[in-house]
Protein backbone atom coordinates (compact mmCIF):
# COMPACT_ATOMS: atom_id res chain seq x y z
CA UNK A 1 0.00 0.00 0.00
CA UNK A 2 1.12 3.56 -0.69
CA UNK A 3 2.51 4.77 2.67
CA UNK A 4 0.63 8.05 2.32
CA UNK A 5 -2.65 6.11 1.85
CA UNK A 6 -1.97 4.15 5.03
CA UNK A 7 -1.30 7.35 6.98
CA UNK A 8 -4.42 8.92 5.52
CA UNK A 9 -6.53 5.86 6.40
CA UNK A 10 -5.19 5.85 9.95
CA UNK A 11 -5.90 9.56 10.38
CA UNK A 12 -9.41 9.11 8.99
CA UNK A 13 -10.13 6.30 11.45
CA UNK A 14 -8.71 8.24 14.40
CA UNK A 15 -10.93 11.20 13.54
CA UNK A 16 -14.03 9.02 13.31
CA UNK A 17 -13.33 7.26 16.59
CA UNK A 18 -12.03 10.45 18.24
CA UNK A 19 -8.75 8.87 19.37
CA UNK A 20 -5.10 9.76 18.91
CA UNK A 21 -3.78 6.47 17.51
CA UNK A 22 -4.92 3.17 16.06
CA UNK A 23 -2.75 0.13 15.34
CA UNK A 24 -3.64 -1.44 11.98
CA UNK A 25 -2.71 -5.07 11.29
CA UNK A 26 -2.52 -5.90 7.60
CA UNK A 27 -4.66 -8.78 6.35
CA UNK A 28 -4.24 -10.92 3.26
CA UNK A 29 -5.86 -9.13 0.35
CA UNK A 30 -8.10 -10.45 -2.40
CA UNK A 31 -7.87 -10.64 -6.16
CA UNK A 32 -8.87 -6.99 -6.45
CA UNK A 33 -7.05 -3.83 -5.45
CA UNK A 34 -8.58 -3.40 -2.01
CA UNK A 35 -6.40 -3.55 1.12
CA UNK A 36 -7.73 -4.81 4.45
CA UNK A 37 -6.63 -4.16 8.03
CA UNK A 38 -7.90 -5.32 11.41
CA UNK A 39 -7.84 -3.12 14.47
CA UNK A 40 -9.32 -3.07 17.95
CA UNK A 41 -11.20 -0.23 19.54
CA UNK A 42 -12.79 -0.42 23.03
CA UNK A 43 -12.27 -4.21 23.07
CA UNK A 44 -14.14 -4.59 19.79
CA UNK A 45 -12.59 -5.67 16.51
CA UNK A 46 -13.12 -3.84 13.22
CA UNK A 47 -11.98 -4.11 9.62
CA UNK A 48 -10.53 -1.07 7.84
CA UNK A 49 -10.63 -1.08 4.04
CA UNK A 50 -8.58 0.97 1.63
CA UNK A 51 -10.40 0.86 -1.71
CA UNK A 52 -8.96 3.43 -4.12
CA UNK A 53 -12.05 4.94 -5.82
CA UNK A 54 -10.69 4.72 -9.38
CA UNK A 55 -9.96 1.00 -8.91
CA UNK A 56 -12.88 -0.13 -6.75
CA UNK A 57 -16.66 -0.41 -7.03
CA UNK A 58 -17.30 1.50 -3.82
CA UNK A 59 -20.76 2.94 -4.48
CA UNK A 60 -21.97 -0.52 -5.47
CA UNK A 61 -20.56 -1.95 -2.24
CA UNK A 62 -22.55 0.56 -0.18
CA UNK A 63 -25.78 0.18 -2.15
CA UNK A 64 -25.70 -3.62 -2.27
CA UNK A 65 -24.81 -3.80 1.41
CA UNK A 66 -28.00 -1.86 2.19
CA UNK A 67 -30.01 -4.37 0.17
CA UNK A 68 -28.41 -7.56 1.47
CA UNK A 69 -28.29 -6.59 5.13
CA UNK A 70 -32.09 -6.87 5.14
CA UNK A 71 -31.95 -10.61 4.37
CA UNK A 72 -28.51 -12.10 5.14
CA UNK A 73 -25.42 -11.55 7.29
CA UNK A 74 -23.11 -9.01 5.63
CA UNK A 75 -20.57 -6.72 7.31
CA UNK A 76 -22.02 -3.57 8.82
CA UNK A 77 -20.63 -0.32 7.46
CA UNK A 78 -19.61 1.65 10.55
CA UNK A 79 -18.05 4.59 8.68
CA UNK A 80 -17.39 5.24 5.01
CA UNK A 81 -15.95 7.91 2.75
CA UNK A 82 -16.54 7.21 -0.93
CA UNK A 83 -14.39 10.12 -2.08
CA UNK A 84 -11.38 8.86 -0.16
CA UNK A 85 -12.20 5.19 -0.69
CA UNK A 86 -12.09 4.30 3.02
CA UNK A 87 -14.41 2.02 4.99
CA UNK A 88 -14.69 0.83 8.56
CA UNK A 89 -16.63 -2.42 8.77
CA UNK A 90 -17.76 -4.79 11.48
CA UNK A 91 -15.48 -7.81 11.81
CA UNK A 92 -16.73 -11.33 11.09
CA UNK A 93 -13.44 -12.80 12.34
CA UNK A 94 -10.87 -14.74 10.35
CA UNK A 95 -12.45 -18.19 10.02
CA UNK A 96 -13.35 -18.97 6.43
CA UNK A 97 -16.04 -21.45 5.43
CA UNK A 98 -13.31 -23.21 3.44
CA UNK A 99 -11.27 -23.75 6.62
CA UNK A 100 -13.74 -26.17 8.18
CA UNK A 101 -14.98 -28.20 5.22
CA UNK A 102 -14.29 -31.93 5.16
CA UNK A 103 -15.68 -34.77 3.13
CA UNK A 104 -17.69 -35.79 6.19
CA UNK A 105 -19.32 -32.44 6.93
CA UNK A 106 -19.44 -30.86 3.47
CA UNK A 107 -22.98 -31.95 2.60
CA UNK A 108 -24.54 -30.46 5.71
CA UNK A 109 -22.32 -27.38 5.54
CA UNK A 110 -22.99 -26.65 1.89
CA UNK A 111 -26.72 -26.93 2.44
CA UNK A 112 -26.42 -24.03 4.88
CA UNK A 113 -24.57 -22.00 2.25
CA UNK A 114 -27.14 -22.96 -0.40
CA UNK A 115 -29.99 -21.81 1.84
CA UNK A 116 -28.66 -18.25 1.55
CA UNK A 117 -28.84 -18.15 -2.26
CA UNK A 118 -32.61 -17.66 -2.71
CA UNK A 119 -32.43 -14.78 -0.23
CA UNK A 120 -29.79 -13.05 -2.33
CA UNK A 121 -31.58 -13.85 -5.59
CA UNK A 122 -34.86 -12.29 -4.44
CA UNK A 123 -33.59 -9.39 -2.33
CA UNK A 124 -35.56 -6.21 -3.01
CA UNK A 125 -33.62 -3.51 -4.83
CA UNK A 126 -34.71 0.10 -4.19
CA UNK A 127 -36.59 1.73 -7.04
CA UNK A 128 -33.82 4.25 -7.65
CA UNK A 129 -31.02 1.67 -7.91
CA UNK A 130 -30.39 -0.94 -10.59
CA UNK A 131 -27.66 -3.55 -11.00
CA UNK A 132 -25.72 -4.13 -14.21
CA UNK A 133 -27.11 -6.80 -16.52
CA UNK A 134 -25.01 -9.90 -17.11
CA UNK A 135 -25.91 -9.72 -20.78
CA UNK A 136 -24.47 -11.30 -23.95
CA UNK A 137 -21.71 -8.71 -24.33
CA UNK A 138 -20.75 -9.02 -20.65
CA UNK A 139 -20.53 -12.83 -20.79
CA UNK A 140 -18.63 -12.85 -24.09
CA UNK A 141 -16.07 -10.32 -22.85
CA UNK A 142 -15.46 -12.52 -19.82
CA UNK A 143 -14.93 -15.58 -22.03
CA UNK A 144 -12.26 -13.75 -24.00
CA UNK A 145 -10.21 -13.14 -20.85
CA UNK A 146 -9.31 -16.82 -21.35
CA UNK A 147 -8.31 -16.21 -24.97
CA UNK A 148 -6.26 -13.10 -24.27
CA UNK A 149 -4.56 -13.89 -20.97
CA UNK A 150 -4.33 -17.66 -20.60
CA UNK A 151 -3.90 -18.67 -24.22
CA UNK A 152 -2.13 -15.59 -25.55
CA UNK A 153 -0.10 -14.02 -22.77
CA UNK A 154 0.54 -16.96 -20.45
CA UNK A 155 0.93 -19.87 -22.90
CA UNK A 156 1.72 -18.03 -26.15
CA UNK A 157 -0.94 -20.00 -28.03
CA UNK A 158 -2.01 -18.43 -31.31
CA UNK A 159 -5.21 -19.72 -32.89
CA UNK A 160 -5.77 -19.67 -36.62
CA UNK A 161 -8.96 -18.20 -38.06
CA UNK A 162 -10.77 -21.53 -38.14
CA UNK A 163 -9.85 -22.26 -34.54
CA UNK A 164 -10.94 -18.78 -33.47
CA UNK A 165 -14.32 -19.38 -35.10
CA UNK A 166 -14.69 -22.79 -33.43
CA UNK A 167 -13.82 -21.34 -30.04
CA UNK A 168 -16.28 -18.50 -30.55
CA UNK A 169 -18.97 -21.04 -31.39
CA UNK A 170 -18.32 -22.66 -28.02
CA UNK A 171 -18.47 -19.28 -26.31
CA UNK A 172 -21.77 -18.53 -28.07
CA UNK A 173 -23.25 -21.73 -26.60
CA UNK A 174 -22.15 -20.61 -23.14
CA UNK A 175 -23.58 -17.12 -23.70
CA UNK A 176 -26.94 -18.51 -24.87
CA UNK A 177 -27.01 -20.83 -21.86
CA UNK A 178 -26.59 -17.87 -19.49
CA UNK A 179 -29.26 -15.78 -21.18
CA UNK A 180 -31.97 -18.43 -21.35
CA UNK A 181 -32.02 -18.98 -17.57
CA UNK A 182 -34.20 -17.11 -15.07
CA UNK A 183 -32.39 -13.85 -14.22
CA UNK A 184 -31.93 -12.92 -10.56
CA UNK A 185 -29.61 -10.94 -8.30
CA UNK A 186 -26.26 -12.70 -8.58
CA UNK A 187 -23.45 -12.31 -6.04
CA UNK A 188 -20.96 -13.25 -8.78
CA UNK A 189 -18.22 -14.57 -6.50
CA UNK A 190 -20.09 -16.86 -4.12
CA UNK A 191 -17.53 -19.45 -3.02
CA UNK A 192 -15.95 -20.93 0.10
CA UNK A 193 -13.43 -18.09 0.59
CA UNK A 194 -16.12 -15.40 0.50
CA UNK A 195 -18.19 -17.02 3.22
CA UNK A 196 -17.16 -16.40 6.82
CA UNK A 197 -17.98 -18.34 9.96
CA UNK A 198 -19.52 -15.88 12.39
CA UNK A 199 -18.93 -16.33 16.13
CA UNK A 200 -16.64 -19.28 15.47
CA UNK A 201 -14.57 -19.07 18.62
CA UNK A 202 -14.36 -22.83 18.99
CA UNK A 203 -13.11 -25.26 16.39
CA UNK A 204 -16.09 -27.22 15.05
CA UNK A 205 -15.97 -30.96 15.45
CA UNK A 206 -15.20 -32.99 12.35
CA UNK A 207 -18.63 -34.55 12.14
CA UNK A 208 -21.48 -34.58 9.67
CA UNK A 209 -23.39 -32.12 11.86
CA UNK A 210 -21.56 -28.83 12.24
CA UNK A 211 -23.23 -25.78 13.70
CA UNK A 212 -22.30 -22.75 11.65
CA UNK A 213 -23.64 -19.29 10.98
CA UNK A 214 -22.38 -17.79 7.75
CA UNK A 215 -21.58 -14.24 6.78
CA UNK A 216 -21.18 -13.16 3.16
CA UNK A 217 -18.46 -10.80 1.90
CA UNK A 218 -17.11 -9.47 -1.42
CA UNK A 219 -20.53 -8.76 -2.95
CA UNK A 220 -19.77 -5.42 -4.62
CA UNK A 221 -19.69 -6.91 -8.14
CA UNK A 222 -23.27 -8.19 -7.98
CA UNK A 223 -25.30 -8.12 -11.19
CA UNK A 224 -28.60 -9.35 -12.56
CA UNK A 225 -27.78 -12.68 -14.17
CA UNK A 226 -28.44 -16.42 -14.53
CA UNK A 227 -29.80 -18.28 -11.55
CA UNK A 228 -27.20 -21.08 -11.65
CA UNK A 229 -24.13 -18.82 -11.57
CA UNK A 230 -23.81 -18.56 -7.79
CA UNK A 231 -24.61 -22.21 -7.10
CA UNK A 232 -21.97 -23.40 -9.57
CA UNK A 233 -19.48 -20.91 -8.09
CA UNK A 234 -20.10 -22.57 -4.74
CA UNK A 235 -20.20 -26.23 -5.70
CA UNK A 236 -17.56 -26.20 -8.44
CA UNK A 237 -15.23 -23.92 -6.53
CA UNK A 238 -12.00 -22.89 -8.27
CA UNK A 239 -10.08 -23.60 -5.05
CA UNK A 240 -11.47 -26.98 -3.96
CA UNK A 241 -12.96 -29.89 -5.88
CA UNK A 242 -15.50 -32.30 -4.41
CA UNK A 243 -16.68 -35.71 -5.72
CA UNK A 244 -19.08 -35.18 -8.59
CA UNK A 245 -21.78 -37.36 -7.03
CA UNK A 246 -21.86 -35.13 -3.94
CA UNK A 247 -21.90 -32.01 -6.08
CA UNK A 248 -24.88 -33.27 -8.06
CA UNK A 249 -26.75 -34.21 -4.88
CA UNK A 250 -26.20 -30.70 -3.55
CA UNK A 251 -27.24 -29.15 -6.84
CA UNK A 252 -30.51 -31.11 -6.70
CA UNK A 253 -30.95 -29.86 -3.12
CA UNK A 254 -30.68 -26.33 -4.56
CA UNK A 255 -33.05 -27.19 -7.40
CA UNK A 256 -35.67 -28.53 -4.98
CA UNK A 257 -35.24 -25.46 -2.76
CA UNK A 258 -35.92 -23.01 -5.55
CA UNK A 259 -38.53 -25.21 -7.23
CA UNK A 260 -40.58 -24.98 -4.04
CA UNK A 261 -40.86 -21.20 -4.58
CA UNK A 262 -42.89 -21.73 -7.76
CA UNK A 263 -41.18 -18.66 -9.22
CA UNK A 264 -39.60 -20.29 -12.23
CA UNK A 265 -40.65 -21.93 -15.48
CA UNK A 266 -41.52 -25.61 -15.31
CA UNK A 267 -38.34 -27.09 -16.77
CA UNK A 268 -36.89 -30.55 -16.33
CA UNK A 269 -34.10 -31.53 -13.97
CA UNK A 270 -32.04 -32.33 -17.05
CA UNK A 271 -32.42 -28.74 -18.25
CA UNK A 272 -31.43 -27.39 -14.85
CA UNK A 273 -28.35 -29.64 -14.89
CA UNK A 274 -27.38 -28.42 -18.36
CA UNK A 275 -27.76 -24.81 -17.19
CA UNK A 276 -25.55 -25.65 -14.19
CA UNK A 277 -22.90 -27.51 -16.19
CA UNK A 278 -22.53 -24.90 -18.92
CA UNK A 279 -22.66 -22.01 -16.48
CA UNK A 280 -19.75 -23.62 -14.68
CA UNK A 281 -17.92 -23.91 -17.98
CA UNK A 282 -18.25 -20.19 -18.61
CA UNK A 283 -17.12 -19.33 -15.09
CA UNK A 284 -14.08 -21.61 -15.29
CA UNK A 285 -13.12 -20.33 -18.73
CA UNK A 286 -13.20 -16.80 -17.31
CA UNK A 287 -11.49 -17.69 -14.03
CA UNK A 288 -8.54 -19.45 -15.65
CA UNK A 289 -7.96 -16.32 -17.73
CA UNK A 290 -8.29 -14.07 -14.69
CA UNK A 291 -5.74 -16.12 -12.76
CA UNK A 292 -3.27 -15.64 -15.62
CA UNK A 293 -4.10 -11.91 -15.78
CA UNK A 294 -3.56 -11.53 -12.04
CA UNK A 295 -0.05 -12.89 -12.53
CA UNK A 296 0.99 -10.98 -15.63
CA UNK A 297 -0.84 -7.69 -15.22
CA UNK A 298 -1.28 -7.34 -11.46
CA UNK A 299 1.86 -9.19 -10.30
CA UNK A 300 -0.08 -11.56 -8.07
CA UNK A 301 1.38 -15.05 -8.49
CA UNK A 302 -0.67 -16.78 -5.81
CA UNK A 303 -3.43 -17.75 -8.25
CA UNK A 304 -1.30 -19.59 -10.84
CA UNK A 305 -1.55 -22.79 -8.80
CA UNK A 306 -5.36 -22.68 -9.14
CA UNK A 307 -5.36 -22.79 -12.94
CA UNK A 308 -5.01 -26.59 -13.33
CA UNK A 309 -7.96 -27.34 -11.04
CA UNK A 310 -10.06 -24.74 -12.81
CA UNK A 311 -9.21 -26.24 -16.21
CA UNK A 312 -9.97 -29.75 -14.94
CA UNK A 313 -13.62 -28.73 -14.57
CA UNK A 314 -13.66 -27.60 -18.20
CA UNK A 315 -12.24 -30.93 -19.35
CA UNK A 316 -14.65 -33.00 -17.24
CA UNK A 317 -17.81 -31.14 -18.18
CA UNK A 318 -17.08 -30.48 -21.85
CA UNK A 319 -16.55 -34.23 -22.33
CA UNK A 320 -20.30 -34.63 -21.70
CA UNK A 321 -21.41 -32.11 -24.36
CA UNK A 322 -20.44 -32.89 -27.96
CA UNK A 323 -21.13 -29.30 -29.04
CA UNK A 324 -18.20 -28.22 -26.84
CA UNK A 325 -15.74 -30.77 -28.26
CA UNK A 326 -13.43 -28.08 -29.69
CA UNK A 327 -13.02 -26.44 -26.27
CA UNK A 328 -12.53 -29.87 -24.69
CA UNK A 329 -9.78 -30.83 -27.14
CA UNK A 330 -8.12 -27.41 -26.94
CA UNK A 331 -7.81 -27.52 -23.15
CA UNK A 332 -6.98 -31.22 -22.89
CA UNK A 333 -4.48 -31.56 -25.73
CA UNK A 334 -2.95 -28.10 -26.07
CA UNK A 335 -3.47 -25.98 -22.96
CA UNK A 336 -2.79 -28.57 -20.25
CA UNK A 337 0.45 -29.96 -21.78
CA UNK A 338 1.84 -26.45 -22.22
CA UNK A 339 0.79 -25.54 -18.68
CA UNK A 340 2.45 -28.69 -17.31
CA UNK A 341 5.66 -27.92 -19.20
CA UNK A 342 5.62 -24.36 -17.88
CA UNK A 343 5.29 -25.63 -14.30
CA UNK A 344 8.07 -28.23 -14.76
CA UNK A 345 10.34 -25.63 -16.35
CA UNK A 346 9.75 -23.27 -13.44
CA UNK A 347 10.38 -26.04 -10.90
CA UNK A 348 13.68 -26.92 -12.60
CA UNK A 349 14.82 -23.34 -12.18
Amino acid sequence: MNPSRLVQLNTWLCNNFDVNSIKLDSLTGDAGFRKYYRFTMNNKSYIAVDAIPAMSNNLAFVEIQKVLQQVINVPEIIFSDLDLGFFCLSDFGDKLFSDVLTLDNMECSYQKAINILPQIAHAQLPQNYSLPQYDAKFVNVECHIFTEWLLGVHLNITLNEQEKAQLQNCFNILVDNALEQPQVIMHRDYHSRNLMLINSEQEPADTTEIEIELGVIDFQDAVIGPITYDIVSLLRDCYVKWPNAKVKDLFYYFYQLIDADNKYPDVTQEQWLRWFDLMGMQRHVKASGIFARLYHRDHKNGYLKDIPLTLSYIIDVSAQYSELSFLHDLVLHKVMPLLDNKVKHKDNH
